[in-house]
């Protein structure tokens, strides 16, 4: 016991002086993007070292999580009518900023590109996904609910955790109809829209991200499965007991016939089509061609393209089944203007730290430190900034696919530490991943009260999330390093 406390008195002070810097320099924005950002390169640590912005430059995104934290309950109507132009005159000042006063245009157009990447994906699963109906007629009971989720887990590595979670929301939902609770939500974004997505490149963008600047595509699932598999049952086993204590029934129904009936089947083809794309990048198929300098590929024009087809072809009365409307991505896609364009000053910061604390980190630290601030950051470009400090420790270059592989092959730690703490920290806030937000919303819109910002932190993620953390610290990466 007192050789943890040693090592947690020495992990603490550089991971909360990390963070420190993300808040005093404009570390702490997050642009939650899950499945998005495949295409664009992330920040780029050579340019944040040219131009890095002034330290006041994180009061815009300070302000915006803020707002998004206290809007919702403390001036309700306020938030509501006019989030939109919160969200774009923060965001036009960051811009302002940049363009006026660093003379950096290339930095806001990276962010564009990010952007447009990021909302191209998960408006085009949103629209897809709201053409399919799922149907599981069965009584929603704890079990049910535990093999749904694991199964939801299983289908995020294949269709991403953004995927699966505009597929499986809606029918989770229906399936517990009568007795939802937010704590079947917030699961449903522990599990499905999170941390089920760690084992492929396809899960989560980090990981995808890795796959581009060459870590083999098997290496995840062969080093990190025997973390997922244990964070997973014991995440299901907090859910069980949960559930397990909920009296309310599901809506009586006499009998129930045990199937599970699927409408919009050529929505699959559309979803398979959109998955594909991701992949559609010069960075993996070379003949691609690239689009520069617009600030969107081939990729973004396949996934716009698909959506559109989707809903003019859809059902209407599937879309009627779902309760499909648009309001759910529009928020979406108003609030990450704002924290895309106020994490520009934040992640060059951040990749600047890093980079400076390269060799005064060990595989704890990477795992706490690119954990928490993957929790309120863009984890894509946490990650690549901190495998960029990891790599430095041997004069790697991030940048070289042959240093990457040599790396890979001379001390996986520090990856696999990296690629889970972004990963399952994303589960942490709301703004964490870019589903998170979205299946809160569907859920609200569904008339379900989801906790406030702060509230899903304290209620939940300090609860549930923070000892679960801890155990695959002390598990995996406790003295190691």
């Amino acid at each position: 016991m007192m050789d943890v406390i040693r090592k947690v008195t020495k992990i603490l002070p550089i991971t909360l002086f990390l963070i420190f810097i993300g808040f005093q320099s404009g570390l702490l924005a997050k642009g939650a993007q899950n499945g998005a950002t495949a295409q664009a390169p992330v920040v780029q640590a050579e340019h944040a070292a040219n131009a890095l912005p002034d330290t006041f430059m994180v009061v815009p995104f300070i302000l915006l999580l803020i707002m998004i934290a206290t809007g919702p309950l403390l001036y309700k109507r306020f938030w509501e009518k006019h989030y939109v132009k919160v969200s774009l005159l923060l965001a036009f000042i960051v811009i302002s900023y940049y363009m006026i006063f660093l003379n950096d245009a290339g930095s806001v157009l990276h962010t564009a590109s990010e952007y447009i990447s990021f909302i191209a994906l998960l408006s085009s699963l949103f629209i897809v996904s709201g053409g399919i109906l799922i149907k599981v007629d069965k009584k929603a009971t704890p079990v049910l609910n535990v093999l749904f989720l694991f199964f939801g887990a299983v289908v995020s590595n294949i269709i991403g955790t953004t995927g699966a979670s505009m597929l499986l929301i809606r029918p989770f939902i229906k399936m517990n109809r009568g007795r939802i609770a937010p704590y079947h939500i917030v699961f449903f974004i522990f599990i499905i829209s999170n941390m089920g997505g760690a084992l492929t490149p396809i899960g989560d963008p980090p990981l995808f991200l890795g796959f581009l600047k060459g870590v083999p595509f098997l290496w995840v699932i062969e080093n990190v499965w025997y973390i997922w598999l244990p964070a997973i049952a014991l995440a299901l086993t907090a859910f069980y007991f949960y559930d397990a204590s909920n009296k309310k029934e599901s809506v009586s129904k006499t009998e129930y016939t045990g199937k599970v009936k699927i409408s919009g089947y050529i929505n699959f083809v559309y979803l398979g089509v959109i998955i594909l794309a991701v992949f559609i990048d010069p960075g993996v198929i070379s003949w691609v061609p690239s689009l520069s300098p617009l600030p969107f590929g081939l990729r973004e024009v396949i996934m716009f393209a698909v959506s559109f087809a989707a809903y003019k072809k859809a059902d209407i009365k599937i879309l009627k089944a779902n309760e499909f409307d648009f309001e759910p991505i529009k928020e979406v896609a108003f609030l990450f203007i704002g924290i895309f364009a106020t994490m520009i000053p934040a992640l060059q910061l951040i990749a600047h730290e890093a980079k400076a604390m390269g060799t005064k980190l060990d595989a704890g630290i990477f795992y706490w430190s690119s954990g928490a601030l993957s929790s309120v950051l863009d984890n894509a470009p946490t990650y690549l900034n901190f495998l960029s400090a990891e790599m430095g420790k041997y004069g790697l270059n991030v940048n070289v696919k042959a240093d990457v592989i040599n790396f890979v092959l001379k001390d996986p730690l520090y990856l696999r530490a990296v690629s889970v703490g972004s990963v399952f920290f994303g589960a942490f806030t709301y703004i964490g991943n870019g589903p998170n937000f979205m299946v809160k919303s569907i859920s609200e819109k569904a008339g379900i009260e989801m906790p406030g910002f702060m509230s899903y932190i304290l209620k939940y993620s300090v609860i549930i999330l923070l000892p679960l953390f801890t155990i695959i610290w002390l598990l995996f990466f406790f003295n190691r390093g």
